[in-house]
């Protein structure tokens, strides 16, 4: 009997769900179901016997299905093995405009995108853009892409509550977005590890966005001599940077929007160089000695200098740097930020050519008036009132046209 128990223990464990034995390859019913199994009439060999033969026919079958499927499963695998992740579809914005429904943006006091919802929508701008804008563009401000940028601009008015006046930023935004996916393309799919490059055909990941006449282009165009030049100069400028952004994909934006709500600030924008310093700390929280000490001649450069020169062109930060500034940005900023909405300095408007008339017309008449007075005063004999007159002509040009 104890054999006998042994086996009716090892069937019932192996009955029990969600282990279910699998029917019988044969008509009858298995030996072990309600109608055949009957204790008084199996001894305990036999009741061995069918256990042992039924967990046999079952592992056997079980081996037949897998080398029945073992090549289709294994080219499956490779292809599950390359794409490791898929596009990016941003569902929650799918299933948020089926409903009718559109995020609020936020912005910075720099005109930044900064959170809540900030790094959905420039997500959702990199989405987009691959859609719609070729990989193959050499030229972000063709009208060849105006339609593309209008695509753009119209799916990101159905999902997110935005003001007309941020089209501009958006899609600048958009063509970062593409130069950064162009280039993730080239160093993922067309270089080794040592940078040189290799033949590749087109990743099965994309194959949705990217039809082959393109890839080929694109493989072409990156094959370029003079794109080589190009991009072997910025990989060596790029190899060693002298203070290293350590903050990953979080910008200057939402890393600004985060310090001020650790420190409970009620101000709105940070220093450049403050922010600066603080993209460039690790995560244990260590500054090395060369960017301390860019910050700390920031702030005794920022105590000596007029506040009318620290708000021009170069900034503390990149007087102390000592690097050549480009046009249209602010260092230690980030996306988005220009010197004129970051300084926000008085524009001075040129006056039409309506205004300049008026202007001359008002002049003749007071020299008109000047004339006249002065005969009147000859006559009486007394010192006319030409300096008093002149002051009020000057007051006239210097309202009429600022300096």
């Amino acid at each position: 009997m104890g054999f006998l128990s042994t086996a009716i223990t090892l069937y019932c464990d192996y009955s029990r769900p969600p282990f279910v034995l699998p029917p019988s390859p044969s008509s009858s019913p298995s030996p072990f179901s309600a109608a055949a199994f009957t204790f008084t009439e199996l001894s305990a060999s036999t009741v061995a016997v069918h256990f042992l033969l039924h967990r046999y026919r079952h592992l056997e079958d079980k081996m037949a299905n897998q080398d029945d499927t073992h090549d289709a499963s294994g080219s499956r695998n490779n292809v599950e093995k390359e794409i490791k992740r898929g596009l990016i579809v941003m569902k929650s914005i799918i299933r948020a405009r089926d409903k009718g429904e559109k995020f609020e943006v936020h912005w910075s006091a720099e005109d930044q995108l900064i959170e809540p919802n900030g790094s959905m929508l420039a997500s959702y701008i990199g989405s987009l853009v691959r859609q719609h804008i070729l990989i193959t563009c050499d030229n972000w401000r063709s009208p060849e892409l105006k339609v593309g940028k209008e695509k753009i601009w119209s799916e990101i008015q159905r999902s997110f509550h935005i003001d007309e006046s941020r089209q501009k930023y958006c899609i600048q935004l958009a063509g970062k977005r593409l130069r950064g996916f162009r280039s993730f393309l080239s160093n993922k799919f067309l270089k080794d590890e040592e940078g040189n490059f290799v033949e590749a055909e087109r990743p099965m990941k994309y194959a949705e966005i990217i039809s082959v006449e393109e890839w080929d282009n694109f493989v072409a165009k990156r094959r370029n001599e003079k794109f080589h030049e190009v991009s072997d100069k910025n990989r060596k400028r790029a190899s060693k940077p002298a203070y290293p952004y350590k903050k990953g994909r979080t910008g200057y934006s939402r890393l600004q929007q985060r310090i001020l709500a650790e420190e409970k600030s009620d101000a709105t924008s940070l220093p450049e160089h403050v922010l600066w310093k603080a993209a460039r700390v690790g995560k244990d929280g260590a500054v090395v000695e060369a960017v301390q000490n860019v910050y700390d001649e920031c702030e005794t450069l920022s105590q000596t200098l007029p506040s009318i020169e620290v708000q021009d062109c170069r900034s503390v930060l990149s007087r102390v740097l000592n690097v050549p500034e480009y046009s249209g940005r602010v260092r230690g900023k980030g996306f988005g930020v220009t010197p004129s909405s970051f300084y926000k300095k008085p524009k001075t408007k040129n006056p039409t050519n309506k205004e300049v008339m008026e202007t001359l017309a008002e002049l003749r008449a007071q020299v008109l008036k000047l004339q006249k007075e002065n005969a009147r005063y000859r006559e009486k004999g007394a010192v006319p009132r030409q300096k008093i007159l002149v002051t009020e002509l000057v007051s006239i040009v210097n309202r009429n046209f600022p300096r």
